[in-house]
């Protein structure tokens, strides 16, 4: 045992990180469940330290459990938000309280829990199975490191689909579930109703299924499994949802119908319908969360939740001469609903995209997007990369685009993201003032790289 402690002593987040990088990459999370149960269960059942509000779904998941969070927050809980991927650092995944985990006790509980890993790791090997991978190691991590603050609630979000993620060991109080559309279909199903199977997993006896508005095919598959279980449902557009909105300065004021109350004149510093859908569904989460559907919220207490609520690369502002744009989309439906809030929030003469994507996506049909969103504006597109070995090669989305359609003219392959934000960033700013702006878009990946070239 001391000689897997002592290969394991990380003394950095970076030595950790690395650590964790060294087992299975992120991309690959096995399909199973028995390994985590065996993690926790040597640790002590850390999972079960706190009630979870556990969110699924296709996109928007991130930003709903930050929005849970800072509602929760609100009502003066202390709260364990875990959420994936980060943008720069491995200890954004982890949140105590609202901010990400620090540096001290992030090494430190991964020095606790390490022995008893390597334990984990030595029961699977020695069964001709693969050790912890980085995702479900992280996701124990997370887990003490909850139990260890100790907090009142855990927020947790899938890594993918549901069933057998490794964040399914937990049984949730409340299961949160966004819009459930085609993504990971390698892993997920080809088909939606196959995906929302596998989102659907996450819902437990005892628990509370709280769902966003979805296509038919995924809301008759959720509330399958809901009636099966016999727990609550309910769903965005019928029992909640939001009544009205308007933009403002800096995001939109809303009017959200809750499952018990209504919540008017409400500040959400985030831009687009989608946001405003995900805030609706993060209060009713928190309404089934503190009384089981059935009581108001304080309204300035979600005011004040909502008015904090941040999620960062979610067409985040990162500079304002010339306006830069950064959003995470990285799917179709993703990309869609971050054009239609670009539109109705923005106003600019020219669009330049700095694109990057994975490999793992459906690259032709992620173009196919941009295509359609934004063919009838002034754009041009910088094709690059990120640092991640699975990114596309530029000159390959380049050539694609072209025969999908785009105009040559408006095509630029360009080997690294610094060098692409630098031209397109040039060539807003050589535009009269507030003609010209620059979004980068396609992946996480590339959008966290850019925040750290941008300073943030």
């Amino acid at each position: 045992m001391s000689a897997a402690f002592e290969e394991t002593s990380a003394g950095t987040v970076e030595e950790v990180y690395a650590e964790l990088l060294a087992r299975a990459p992120e991309h690959r999370m096995a399909p199973r469940l028995d390994a985590v149960r065996r993690a926790v269960e040597v640790l002590g059942e850390p999972h079960r330290a706190a009630p979870v509000v556990h969110v699924t779904g296709t996109n928007g998941k991130t930003s709903t459990a930050r929005m849970i969070e800072a509602l929760l927050l609100a009502h003066d809980l202390r709260v364990g938000r875990y959420t994936s991927p980060h943008l720069a650092r491995v200890t954004e995944r982890i949140s105590v309280d609202g901010a990400p985990v620090d540096d001290e006790t992030f090494v430190r509980v991964h020095g606790e829990i390490a022995p008893y890993l390597a334990l984990v790791d030595a029961e699977l090997t020695g069964r001709g199975q693969p050790r912890l991978t980085y995702f479900e190691t992280l996701t124990v991590l997370a887990f003490a490191v909850f139990a260890d603050a100790p907090v009142d609630v855990v927020v947790l979000e899938v890594g993918i689909g549901g069933s057998w993620d490794a964040t399914n060991v937990a049984d949730a109080a409340v299961s949160v579930v966004t819009p459930v559309d085609l993504d990971h279909t390698d892993m997920l199903g080809d088909t939606v109703e196959e995906i929302a199977a596998e989102k659907a997993g996450i819902v437990k006896p005892g628990g509370f299924l709280v769902s966003a508005a979805q296509q038919p095919e995924a809301a008759q598959v959720l509330l399958e499994r809901a009636r099966e279980l016999g727990v609550p449902f309910r769903f965005g557009g019928i029992e909640f949802g939001v009544e009205s909105r308007a933009t403002a300065v800096g995001g939109q004021v809303l009017t959200i119908q809750g499952l018990a109350g209504r919540y008017p004149e409400v500040l959400l510093p985030l831009f687009g319908a989608h946001q405003a859908e995900n805030a609706a569904l993060a209060v009713a989460a928190v309404e089934a969360f503190l009384g089981g559907g059935d009581r108001e919220l304080d309204l300035e207490l979600v005011r004040t939740g909502l008015g904090a609520a941040e999620s960062p690369g979610r067409l985040e502002v990162a500079r304002t001469a010339p306006p830069v744009l950064l959003d995470a989309a990285h799917n179709p439906h993703g990309l869609r609903a971050a054009a239609a809030a670009l539109q109705e929030s923005f106003t600019f003469g020219k669009l330049n995209l700095v694109v990057g994507i994975l490999a793992e996506k459906d690259v032709e049909e992620m173009l196919r997007g941009l295509l359609d969103e934004y063919e009838e504006h002034a754009t041009e597109f910088w094709f690059t990369r990120s640092s991640s070995p699975r990114a596309v090669d530029p000159e390959e989305l380049a050539e694609l685009a072209v025969d999908l359609g785009f105009p040559e003219d408006v095509v630029h392959a360009v080997p690294t993201l610094d060098d692409a934000l630098a031209e397109a960033v040039q060539d807003a700013a050589d535009r009269p003032e507030f003609d010209g702006a620059v979004l980068v878009t396609g992946s996480i990946t590339v959008v966290g790289e850019a925040r750290t070239l941008l300073g943030l």
